[in-house]
């Protein structure tokens, strides 16, 4: 019984959530997840850092990208 009146207060606090605020909950627990994962199967702190930091690359270029085409056609 404890356990349903958990998830009911759970399932309360979730319906309160902006989509905004459940997004970036679910990316937390998500990188959590991630990061897990990749220890699990031996990646070591200086590996997931480099994942990390080509995620953020990637990102970087596709908004250098979006800002350069609307530069474009402003001009």
């Amino acid at each position: 019984m404890r356990r349903a009146r958990w998830h009911a207060e759970c399932w309360k606090r979730r319906s309160s959530m902006t989509d905004r605020e459940a997004k970036t909950r679910a990316v937390k627990i998500l990188a959590k997840s991630i990061y897990r994962d990749l220890e699990a199967q031996g990646f070591d702190e200086k590996q997931i850092v480099a994942l990390a930091t080509e995620l953020i690359s990637e990102v970087t270029m596709k908004i250098s990208r979006a800002h350069e085409k609307a530069d474009q056609q402003v001009a």
